[in-house]
């Protein structure tokens, strides 16, 4: 995305470059190629249900084919370590570098990237072959690759795991265009959950605060330098906000009263007729009765955070409900005490899906089920420096026009997020895992 469809996570795109200096053995136990190994089957294990027609279809220009995720995230080590760092190396295929670059313009021309869905060719055999070729040769060099060059590598797991759930969300819209609603895979047993007790406020830290990445393990470049911020005296919610929350919001006409938007807001959804979150359908009464996800047409749980809404969407509810988005600033220094690896993120062989908050005290989903919207702008952190080449492509030219989320998604692989990690998109776009958590002033 230019925002993190691939800058994101950045690139989620999502959600791939980064002027980090990561440690060899960044984040997971075990060595580098453990890691390079694990991270590599895993965008496996997600495309394995997959046809080649699967994978080759895009359903917008936001949205990448299955088939280029899996050829773009093996492009970045064949490009950025193998040719780089590896004498001899020989292209495995020398069409590849236009096929799926994605935005460097250091490396040159690239497919436009509304046009990646007309690529019938190569098949999805062959990419998977790109990929083992890739691998092989990856293993082989990574002990005698200098430190530059493993560096390359841990921040090339990092990105292919922003593009595990780009890959997801993009087959989620895919799929969510086909009348059949098919299932990526088949649906988790669920009873539905009692509804959530009303939101309690958690008030905040007041006065100077520290946020951005400490300079402890990896992280990506856009989430430093550590700074000085001043937080005025606020709270948060305990919770995220429920589709039970919403579907209130709608029946109350607040959806649907101009005050209670942005002017942008208000236009965009004007112009593209938006009535509900993106995947929620109705039934035959007209009721807002059933959610379409990867594991295809379910029932509309009211306990279930409510998902796939937009900034301006989730900007008009914090205004309706008297609050207000919190800051990038409030989320991270509430998030700091936090477990970041403990909460509902991407497993192998987990099933994707957002869970309610259940029963507990204090602060709950702060990391893991949907990324939370922030009022706070995509912009530089004083001091913030992109790094040289390639590879400071990744996030700082994309700092502009776009809105911070935090706290990853069940869609996010587990120990990838932490508290300082900035996810941001534009304000319309809403196909990404992505929820509210309120905010107001005290």
């Amino acid at each position: 995305m230019a925002n993190r469809t691939e800058a994101g996570f950045a690139d989620f795109g999502a959600s791939a470059g980064s002027s980090a200096r990561p440690s060899v053995q960044a984040r997971g136990a075990g060595s580098l190629g453990e890691r390079f190994a694990r991270v590599r089957s895993l965008t496996l294990e997600l495309a394995a249900n997959l046809s080649d027609a699967d994978a080759s279809l895009q359903s917008m220009p936001d949205a990448s084919p299955a088939k280029w995720h899996l050829a773009h995230s093996t492009w970045f080590f064949e490009t950025f370590v193998l040719r780089d760092f590896v004498p001899g190396h020989r292209p495995f295929d020398g069409r590849f570098q236009f096929l799926y670059n994605s935005y460097y313009e250091a490396e040159g021309a690239r497919i436009a990237r509304p046009a990646r869905g007309l690529l019938s060719r190569p098949s999805l055999d062959e990419i998977r072959a790109y990929r083992a070729h890739i691998d092989a040769e990856v293993a082989a060099a990574l002990d005698d690759l200098p430190a530059q060059a493993q560096e390359l590598v841990a921040l090339g797991c990092h990105h292919e795991e922003q593009h595990q759930e780009l890959l997801l969300t993009d087959l989620l819209h895919l799929f969510a265009q086909n009348p059949l609603s098919p299932a990526v895979w088949p649906p988790s047993q669920r009873r539905a959950q009692p509804a959530p007790a009303p939101l309690v406020w958690i008030e905040g830290r007041e006065g100077p605060a520290e946020i951005g990445h400490d300079g402890r393990g990896f992280a990506f470049d856009c989430e430093g330098p550590r700074h000085k911020v001043w937080l005025s005296r606020h709270a948060l919610a305990d919770r995220l906000i429920t589709n039970g929350e919403w579907r209130a919001f709608i029946e109350a006409g607040g959806h649907g009263e101009a005050k209670f938007w942005l002017s942008d807001g208000w236009s965009w959804r004007r112009d593209n007729a938006i009535e509900a979150p993106l995947y929620w359908r109705r039934d035959e009464s007209g009721k807002w009765s059933h959610q379409f996800g990867l594991d295809g047409l379910t029932a509309l749980d009211d306990a279930d955070p409510v998902q796939h809404v937009s900034y301006y969407e989730a900007d008009a509810y914090a205004r309706w409900a008297g609050a207000r988005l919190p800051t990038e600033a409030e989320w991270e220094s509430a998030a700091e005490g936090f477990d970041a690896t403990s909460g509902n993120f991407l497993d192998h062989g987990h099933a994707v899906r957002a869970a309610p908050a259940g029963a507990g005290s204090g602060l709950r989903q702060m990391f893991g089920d949907l990324w939370q919207w922030t009022g706070s702008a995509y912009l530089a952190y004083p001091g913030f420096r992109p790094a040289a080449g390639a590879v400071g492509e990744y996030n700082g030219k994309f700092m502009a026009n776009q809105f911070v989320l935090r706290g990853g998604s069940c869609a996010t692989p587990r120990g990838h997020a932490r508290a300082s990690y900035r996810n941001f998109f534009y304000p319309h776009q809403r196909w990404q895992f992505t929820g509210v958590r309120l905010a107001r002033d005290l």
